[in-house]
C-alpha cells in the first residue's frame, strides 16, 4: 500500500493561513491504514488547526469529509458539495488524491497534508518499511519474492557488494542486507543456483524516466459514441 506521514503543523497552516473556510478531505484506504489520513486523522487535524489559528488572532473554520478513494472521481464525487464550498481543501491522501482533487475540482486550491513515503507494508505495530518502487518490470521470481530494487541500498542486481556484516548493510545495523535474504531465501527454496546468472545494466524507462507512465486496457474501455448522422 502508499505509505504517507503527515506533514508538520507549521507547514499544513501556512499552506492555508490566508483562507477562512478549509476543508480537510481524508481518504479511506492506504492512508487510513497506516494511520496517517483517515477520518479520525483529519479530526485531529482540524482541532490542531483551529488552535493554531486562535493562538495566533486568526479568525478560521477547518471543516472535514472523508472520501472512499481519493484517486477515483466517482468517490471524489460523494464529497463534491463540501469540496465546491471551501475555500482551500487540504487532502490528506497520497500525492495522487491531491491532483486528483486538483484536476477534478479546479477551481478549488488543493494543498498536501501528507507527505507521499513510499510503497510499503506494516511490519509491526507502528512500523512500515519501503517493499516496492513501482519499477514497472517486475523481477521478483529471480530473487525468491524479495525486492533488490526497492529494498538494496545500491540498487545492486548482481550482489551482494561485500559490504555486508552479520547480514546488515553498511549504512546502517538497521538495515538488513537484502541480498543475504536473498540468498537465504533461494537456498530454502533450492533456486540457489538463481544466482550463478548475470543481469545487465537495468532498462528504466519502464519506470517514470520516460514521463508520466499509462496503462490502457481495450478490453475494458468504453467504444466511443459513433458521430451522430447529419441529414442531407
Amino acid at each position: 500500500m502508499i505509505i504517507g506521514e503527515q506533514k508538520p503543523l507549521d507547514e499544513i497552516y501556512d499552506m492555508v493561513r490566508k483562507y477562512r473556510e478549509v476543508l480537510i478531505v481524508s481518504c479511506g484506504t492506504c492512508v487510513t491504514v497506516s494511520f496517517a489520513g483517515g477520518e479520525k486523522e483529519a479530526e485531529t487535524l482540524a482541532s490542531k488547526l483551529r488552535i493554531r489559528a486562535r493562538t495566533q488572532g486568526h479568525d478560521r473554520v477547518f471543516s472535514t469529509a472523508s472520501a472512499k478513494r481519493q484517486c477515483e472521481w466517482e468517490f471524489l464525487d460523494t464529497v463534491a458539495a463540501p469540496i465546491k464550498g471551501a475555500k482551500a481543501v487540504i487532502s490528506i491522501a497520497c500525492g495522487i488524491g491531491v491532483q486528483a482533487i486538483a484536476e477534478h475540482f479546479p477551481g478549488v486550491h488543493v494543498v498536501p497534508g501528507l507527505n507521499t513515503s513510499f510503497l510499503g507494508m506494516p511490519v509491526s505495530q507502528g512500523v512500515w518499511e519501503e517493499r516496492c518502487v513501482a519499477c514497472g518490470d517486475c523481477i521478483l521470481h529471480h530473487f525468491g519474492g524479495l525486492c533488490p530494487v526497492a529494498r538494496c541500498s545500491k540498487v545492486l542486481l548482481n550482489g551482494p557488494c561485500g559490504g555486508s556484516v552479520a547480514g546488515k548493510c553498511e549504512i546502517s545495523e538497521d538495515v538488513p542486507c537484502i541480498w543475504q535474504m536473498i540468498h537465504d531465501r533461494l537456498n530454502t527454496l533450492g533456486m540457489v543456483d538463481n544466482l550463478d546468472n548475470i543481469f545487465p545494466v537495468r532498462n528504466w524507462r519502464t519506470n517514470n524516466a520516460a514521463g508520466p507512465r499509462r496503462i490502457i486496457r481495450e478490453d475494458l474501455k468504453i467504444p466511443a459514441s459513433p458521430p451522430a448522422a447529419t441529414s442531407a
